[in-house]
């Protein structure tokens, strides 16, 4: 009964969830159902340990919601942007559309500028390139993905996403984890996803086919709808309805005072991450007041947190007056975090109660049993729980809340460097995330004027198999030869 309880509240996430429904309200309902079947006591799990969970999410990467999404929006309305993709795609031009628009979306991406504004600024410039270029629509989206969801979400070292900092408090790493092999994982993705696009784009040209029909969905339509939204604030950490809220400049800064912010993110974090946090005294976290805490806890997230809040007064140093409404710009940022940071925690409370479920033992036991060591059973874990909760944050948190401290337990007892699992968690929830219902890719295909017939086959080429490649790359080079 106890399991039936599990799969039942599971199922009425995933139904009610696909449909548009809010999470806020379906993640409570499904955990609750786990606890009526489970006969364990309703109010407490409710109140103590969904809440519980889902208020230490909150209070874990609250901030990094917050200015990732103001940092996002104050690159938008100053046109930064705007101005980085322009030149990105001036200097490569038509006859490398494709590369243009890759690199443009991993550049901006890779500096702590949020999925969905990505999505809004560089759609109409790629559309304007692949229409010179006579290249398929079709292909836009996954072009799109391929730049802006994948290595520089995932695998990067040093990437600023909500992704990459989950596992940092779990295993005590830094953003900047197995730097060598999520290198390795960001070359293998980039270098098989232009491989599969440039397939297409040859293969369309000897058949004719040229850019196609198709119209885009204007940002005000896809800002209201609220079904699109409700699927989008859980897979991703900004809320698109706070697009059209503040107002965008007419004159986009130059690219130097334009890449500035995302140069700053990059230093910054480095710097916090490997030379300056290391070096502070931080033996005050152990006091009670603190909650006896750690670096290896918290410096992770500090040095991503410094890095935005640097980037922020940077963007508003150099670029101020170039924003039309700055309070309305930086108000939309902040809103913009809420939904989505309130979503992945529902997720994450509904985790902690089926963990707490005395019929999960079986579940638990089934995925530490799976073969190949704690590697591929962490692989599996991650990628299952993303696809399943359509949110590659909500799965992983949910899988490192479950199991993450028996995952570090079985690292160092074979000796396994933490940072190779920080690396593989994170590169796994960023695969089967991207399924057909994922809010990203519905709201990508709307942004570019395309359908999931049309597009979504590329899509799975480049942002979930290329994404599987890079982490059974990783998994056997980690094995063989360990984190580096």
């Amino acid at each position: 009964m106890g399991l039936a309880g599990i799969l039942g509240g599971l199922a009425v996430l995933i139904a009610f969830a696909f449909r548009g429904w809010s999470v806020l309200l379906l993640a409570p309902i499904a955990a609750l159902v786990a606890v009526l079947f489970s006969r364990e006591p309703l109010l407490a799990h409710w109140t103590l340990t969904f809440m519980g969970s889902a208020a230490e999410f909150l209070a874990r990467f609250f901030p990094l919601f917050l200015l990732g999404a103001v940092f996002g929006k104050l690159m938008e309305d100053s046109g930064s942007v705007t101005s980085i993709a322009t030149f990105v795609t001036q200097r490569l031009g038509p006859q490398r559309a494709m590369l243009a628009v890759v690199l443009a979306g991993a550049l901006v991406t890779y500096g702590g500028v949020s999925l969905f504004v990505a999505f809004f600024v560089l759609a109409p410039m790629a559309q304007e390139l692949f229409r010179t270029a006579n290249i398929p629509r079709r292909l836009m989206p996954a072009a799109i993905v391929l730049g802006t969801s994948t290595f520089t979400m995932s695998a990067l070292p040093g990437t600023p996403s909500i992704q990459n900092a989950i596992p940092m408090p779990f295993f005590g790493t830094t953003p900047f984890a197995a730097p060598g092999l999520g290198i390795l994982a960001s070359l293998i993705m980039l270098g098989f996803g232009l491989w599969w696009l440039g397939r297409e784009e040859r293969a369309a040209k000897r058949t004719g086919e040229g850019f196609g029909g198709g119209a885009p969905l204007s940002a005000e339509r896809l800002a209201s709808d609220e079904k699109l939204r409700e699927r989008a604030t859980t897979a991703r950490e900004f809320d698109p309805a706070e697009i059209l809220h503040g107002k965008q400049t007419d004159t986009p800064p130059p690219i130097t005072l334009a890449a500035l912010p995302l140069v700053v993110v990059v230093a910054v974090n480095f710097a916090m991450s490997l030379f300056i946090l290391p070096a502070l005294d931080t033996r005050y976290l152990a006091e009670p007041r603190f909650g006896g805490a750690s670096l290896a806890d918290l410096g992770g997230v500090w040095a991503v947190i410094t890095a935005l809040a640097c980037a922020i007064v940077t963007v508003i140093a150099v670029t101020h007056r170039r924003v039309p409404d700055l309070r309305a710009t930086i108000d939309a940022g902040a809103n913009a975090a809420v939904l989505p940071v309130m979503s992945v925690a529902s997720l994450v409370g509904f985790g902690a109660v089926v963990a707490a479920m005395p019929a999960f033992s079986m579940v638990r036991d089934a995925v530490l049993g799976i073969g190949g060591g704690p590697l591929v059973s962490l692989a599996v874990a991650t990628n299952l729980l993303a696809a399943l909760t359509g949110s590659a944050s909500g799965g992983l948190t949910i899988a490192l809340d479950a199991l993450g401290a028996t995952y570090l337990e079985r690292a160092t007892s074979i000796g396994l460097d933490p940072g190779l699992l920080h690396r593989v968690a994170v590169i796994g929830s960023g695969t089967l995330d991207s399924l057909p219902h994922n809010g990203a890719v519905v709201t990508l295909l709307a942004v570019c004027g395309s359908t999931h017939r049309e597009s979504y086959r590329d899509i799975v080429i480049v942002g979930i198999i290329g994404a599987v490649i890079a982490l059974v790359a990783v998994i056997a080079v980690g094995s063989m030869v360990g984190s580096f």
